[in-house]
């Protein structure tokens, strides 16, 4: 019996390897992350991913630029985008559905040691926080707490008095699903480029932006949405703030017309 709950426990411990990343920062040194969605989102801690951009390694040792899409340092979270697909995303369950003295995994990058996992028992779960008696250590912030079923419940973010913390996963859910509008990171301004014709003409791009990541330049002219004509700054907000899918942006520069495709939430390409 002992032998088959050890077996268990350890491909639980592979699968939930495989959706936990490194993540590399060129301020906050090395910590962890969880693929949430197949497309390349991540979940780490904001105090991992301290700036627009950082550096991800996937279980199977693929490197790829990271873009910060969120970010809220009053709830330690930040997500990440890669231009990936189809990976291996963890299974998420509702961390108030956690009992007092259930067992819990914790993986991470500890000590430069990559998908290190430790094994301890739930202490406290609160509508904040998730306190588990186990052992953590410096790299371990930002990956998953998961229940012995390998379901994500928490995001592990620090120790106290010798206790592992982590966001529940409900509070993760709440911060993507959040009503914080997208910032572009333009200044737009309406011109008329026709008789009828009108469009947002980009005045200036923000460093490390989403504009400036999708490849948008200073001078472009933003034409529509969807086929939605752009004639106020705030319409451009009001689009992408309705939709959760990928969205194609119009755009003209020097005459030529071209789409670069993105959310209401993170970048998906430029085209």
């Amino acid at each position: 019996m002992i032998t088959q709950f050890n077996d268990e426990l350890s491909a639980v411990a592979t699968i939930l390897r495989q959706s936990t990343v490194k993540v590399k920062s060129s301020v906050a040194g090395v910590g962890s992350g969880v693929i949430w969605q197949a497309d390349g989102l991540i979940i780490t801690n904001a105090h991992v991913a301290t700036s627009n951009r950082a550096t991800v390694e996937l279980s199977d040792g693929r490197v790829f630029a990271a873009v910060r899409s969120h970010f809220d340092p009053q709830q330690d979270l930040a997500a990440l985008k890669i231009n990936a697909t189809n990976l291996n995303t963890a299974i998420i369950s509702d961390s108030d559905n956690l009992r007092i003295g259930e067992l819990v995994l914790a993986v991470g990058n500890p000590l430069a040691d990559s998908g290190a996992v430790t094994l301890g028992i739930v202490h406290t779960n609160h509508p904040r926080a998730v306190i588990a008696d186990l052992q953590l250590y410096p790299g371990n912030s930002g990956g998953p707490l998961a229940d012995c079923l390998g379901r994500v419940v928490g995001i592990n973010t620090m120790i106290v008095n010798n206790l592992a913390v982590a966001i529940p996963s409900t509070t993760v859910n709440r911060f993507l699903h959040s009503s914080h509008r997208l910032q572009l990171g333009v200044t737009l301004q309406p011109v008329v480029l026709g008789r009828r014709t009108l469009g947002l003409l980009v005045l200036s791009i923000l460093p490390c932006s989403i504009a400036e990541n999708v490849g948008l330049q200073i001078g472009d002219v933003l034409l529509g949405v969807s086929g939605r004509a752009l004639t106020h700054p705030d319409d451009l907000a009001k689009y992408l703030y309705q939709t959760h899918n990928s969205i194609p942006l119009q755009v003209l520069r020097n005459s030529q017309q071209f789409v670069v495709y993105i959310t209401g939430k993170t970048v998906v390409e430029a085209t």
